[in-house]
C-alpha cells in the first residue's frame, strides 16, 4: 500500500519559524483583555439569548461591545425593569453587531468551478484584527470557512490549505500553520475556532497533517521547527494519563481500555450550554429529563468533535436527547492521534533523538493495537467507536471507519470488508452519506461532507481500492458542480441521495463559501485533471 505521507518537496528552503511571542509586545495584540461575553455579560447574556433577539444564537456572542462590560450590565440591571423597556433596542444600542468585511464578489456560475475557487479565496481570507469582541486575535492572515462562520476553525482549515496547495498559496498555509502555532503557545492548545467561547474545547487534531502539508512545500526539515508546539498539542490530548487506574479509568480527554492501553475520547471542561448555542442547549437539557450538565457535556464532546451533531453519539442511536459523547472512544480520533505519534517520532528522528523516536514509535504501535482489538467488530467487518459503558463497538456505521485505512493502520482484509460497506450501504448518486440513519441532524443521512469523501478516497486509494476511489471521487465532484452551476455556490455539505441536492438538517441552515469544501474540490478535480508540464 502507499503511504498518503510519502514527502515530493518543491521548496527546499528551511522556514525559520515566526518568533510568535514578538506579536504579544506588537500592540494590539496584548493592548486588550479577552472579551468573555458568556461570562462577562451575566443575566443579559441569557435573556438575549433565550429570548430570543437574535435568530442564530451565534451573533451575539460575535457582537462588539460598545462600552466596558461592567457598564453595560449597570445600564442593563438599572433599565430592564423598567415600563417599555425593549431588549433587542437595548442590545443594538450597546453593541455593534459582527462585522462582514467589504467585498464586491458576485459569483459567476458560467465560469469553471476551479476559477469560481481561485476567486473566492481572497474573499474569505482575514487579516490579524484586533476589536474588543470575543474574536482571539491571530498575528497572520488566515482562511474562513464562510457565511456564520467568521473565524478561524480547526479542523476545517487543514481541508481547506489542501486547496490551497494547490492553488500555489504555500505563504497563506505558512501563515495559518504559524497561527496554529500562536494558538498552542498562548491558549496551550488548538481551539475550536478563535473565539474565547470555543476555549474550553479543541477539535480533531490535524495539526500534525497540517504540518506535513507543509512539509511537502517545504521539505521535511521543516517538520524540527514545529516539534516543541506539536509536543505541546499532544500532552492536552494526553493530559492526566498519569492518573489513570483501574478503578479511576477515565480522566478528561483520556481512557484507560481493559487491557492497560490508554486511548483517547472528545471532551470539554465546560459542563454548561454552548453560548454559541445556548438556547438549542437548554431546550435539549430540559427535553431530555437528564441531569443538565451530562447533557451539556454530551453536546459540547460532540462539538469537539467535528461531528455536531451525529447518531453516532446517541445512546438510542435516533435523537439528540440522548446523546453521550463521552462514553464513547472514537475510532476517527483515536486515529488522528496515531498519526500525531508517528510524526513525533519522525520529528525526533529528524532531530537525532533515538530515545525520543522509540518511545513515540511505542506510543503509536501501542495506540494501533488498542484501536484494532476495541474499534474493529470482526463479525461486522467494520470499524466502530468503542461503547465504554458497553464494554463492546456501538455497531453503528458511520464514515468515521475509514480513518484507520487513510492512516494505513487496517490490514488488507479489513481494509477490503470496509470498502465493501462503503460501496454498499453509503455511496449514493452523489458521494458517501455520512451515516445511514436519517436523524434531522447534519451529521447523518443524506448528507455528505468533503472532509469525509476526502478521507474515504485517499485511505482507499492506499490500498488499492482505486476504482471504488474513483467512482466516489467523480460521483462527488460532479454533484458539486450540479449546484454551483445551479446556484453559483459551493456549500458546506450536500444531499447525496438527490442530484444536485445541497445539505439540510441541523442547528442553522446550510452556509455558502465554504472553505473545506473549496479545497477538497479542488485537489480532486487536480488529481483526475492535473496540470500539463511546462
Amino acid at each position: 500500500m502507499k503511504h498518503p505521507f510519502s514527502f515530493s518537496p518543491r521548496l527546499v528552503t528551511f522556514p525559520f519559524l515566526l518568533v510568535l511571542f514578538i506579536f504579544l509586545g506588537g500592540g494590539v495584540f496584548s493592548s486588550q483583555a479577552q472579551f468573555k461575553p458568556h461570562e462577562q455579560l451575566g443575566q443579559l447574556f441569557k435573556d438575549v439569548q433565550l429570548a430570543p433577539v437574535f435568530p442564530d444564537s451565534k451573533t451575539f456572542p460575535d457582537c462588539i461591545p460598545k462600552a466596558p462590560p461592567e457598564q453595560i450590565m449597570q445600564a442593563y440591571t438599572q433599565e430592564k425593569d423598567k415600563p417599555g423597556f425593549n431588549l433587542k433596542a437595548f442590545v443594538l444600542k450597546h453593541f455593534e453587531l459582527p462585522q462582514e468585511p467589504a467585498t464586491n464578489f458576485t459569483s459567476n456560475a458560467s465560469l469553471p468551478v476551479t476559477q469560481h475557487i481561485h476567486r473566492l479565496w481572497p474573499v474569505l481570507t482575514r487579516q490579524p484584527l484586533a476589536e474588543q469582541s470575543s474574536l482571539i486575535p491571530l498575528p497572520k492572515a488566515y482562511v474562513v470557512p464562510g457565511g456564520r462562520f467568521r473565524e478561524i476553525y480547526y479542523w476545517d482549515s487543514y481541508f481547506t490549505m489542501l486547496g490551497l496547495q494547490e492553488s500555489g498559496q504555500t505563504p497563506l498555509i505558512q501563515d495559518m500553520v504559524d497561527n496554529f502555532t500562536y494558538l498552542i503557545q498562548t491558549v496551550g492548545h488548538i481551539p475550536n475556532g478563535n473565539r474565547s467561547y470555543y476555549v474550553s474545547r479543541s477539535q480533531p487534531p490535524f495539526y500534525a497533517l497540517m504540518l506535513r502539508l507543509l512539509a511537502q512545500e517545504k521539505g521535511p526539515e521543516v517538520l524540527k521547527t514545529y516539534e516543541p508546539a506539536l509536543l505541546k498539542e499532544y500532552a492536552f490530548w494526553m493530559q492526566g494519563q498519569e492518573t489513570l487506574s483501574a478503578d479511576q479509568p477515565h480522566h478528561r480527554r483520556v481512557v484507560r481500555m481493559p487491557n492497560g492501553t490508554v486511548l483517547n475520547r472528545y471532551w470539554d471542561d465546560d459542563p454548561s450550554p454552548r453560548p454559541e448555542a445556548y438556547k438549542e442547549d437548554v431546550e435539549v437539557a430540559h427535553a431530555s429529563g437528564r441531569d443538565p450538565q451530562e447533557v451539556y457535556r454530551g453536546l459540547r464532546a460532540a462539538a469537539e468533535s467535528g461531528w455536531d451533531f451525529s447518531s453516532r453519539w446517541f445512546e438510542d442511536g435516533k435523537t439528540l436527547l440522548t446523546i453521550r459523547t463521552t462514553q464513547l472512544v472514537p475510532v476517527d480520533l483515536n486515529a488522528l492521534l496515531y498519526h500525531l505519534e508517528v510524526t513525533l517520532a519522525h520529528m525526533a528522528q529528524l532531530n537525532g533523538n533515538r530515545a525520543q523516536e522509540l518511545f513515540y514509535t511505542q506510543k503509536a504501535e501501542q495506540r494501533k493495537e488498542a484501536l484494532l482489538l476495541y474499534c474493529w467488530n470482526p463479525k461486522e467487518r467494520f470499524f466502530f467507536d468503542y461503547d465504554l459503558v458497553q464494554k463492546k463497538t456501538t455497531d453503528i456505521p458511520t464514515l468515521a471507519a475509514v480513518t484507520p485505512l487513510f492512516f494505513c493502520m487496517a490490514s488488507k482484509a479489513q481494509a477490503k470488508a470496509v470498502a465493501q460497506r462503503l460501496e454498499k450501504d453509503f455511496l449514493r448518486q452523489g458521494g458517501l452519506r455520512t451515516t445511514l440513519t436519517h436523524s434531522g441532524q447534519q451529521w447523518d443521512a443524506p448528507n455528505g461532507w468533503a472532509p469525509l469523501q476526502w478521507l474515504s478516497i485517499q485511505g482507499l486509494r492506499a490500498y488499492g481500492q482505486n476504482r471504488l476511489a474513483a467512482a466516489i471521487s467523480a460521483q462527488w465532484v460532479r454533484q458539486n458542480e450540479n449546484v454551483y452551476q445551479a446556484t453559483g455556490k459551493l456549500t458546506e455539505k450536500y444531499n447525496v441521495e438527490k442530484p444536485g441536492a445541497q445539505g439540510g438538517g441541523g442547528e442553522y441552515p446550510n452556509q455558502d463559501g465554504f472553505g473545506w469544501t473549496n479545497g477538497v474540490l479542488l485537489k480532486l478535480l487536480r488529481q483526475t485533471h492535473p496540470p500539463e508540464k511546462k
